[in-house]
């Protein structure tokens, strides 16, 4: 569908394992977009210095996920049940920091936003943004 949809912009589409570099140089990215995926990568700092190593200086990384909530009770819950539902739930952690993630990784956060979506809350605390290269404009 997306094919469909995007005229005369170029984009290349690569689908392949997490846990694998991807086959491109250095600085070849202009944009790279996570969705729902930082959860359940088992290595998720290694996937961010990836994606890091594949941006332009001038890139952009476009992220919506799900993660720790701020709210002491929430959080608690999605401790006790993150041991349960990352089997159940494809290796997807609750309580992961999404936003600390990627500023780790050496990227900064110029928006972000972060809100509950419809649903349990220990399952829909969501941070929605982009970051670039730490140090970059």
């Amino acid at each position: 569908m997306a094919r469909k949809r995007l005229g005369s912009i170029d984009v290349e589409f690569l689908l392949q394992p997490a846990k694998e570099p991807p086959p491109l140089p250095d600085a070849s990215i202009d944009t790279v977009v996570l969705t729902w995926t930082l959860c359940s990568i088992a290595d998720p700092q290694r996937a961010l210095k990836e994606m890091k190593r594949v941006l332009k200086a001038s890139g952009k990384l476009i992220f919506i996920e799900h993660g720790r909530a701020p709210d002491p009770g929430v959080a608690l819950w999605q401790d006790r049940l993150t041991p349960l539902w990352k089997h159940i739930g494809g290796g997807c952690h609750l309580n992961r920091r999404i936003d600390e993630m990627i500023t780790q990784a050496g990227f900064q956060i110029p928006e972000l936003t972060t809100s509950y979506i419809p649903g349990p809350r220990p399952m829909t605390f969501t941070y929605q943004g982009t970051a670039i290269l730490a140090g970059e404009r």
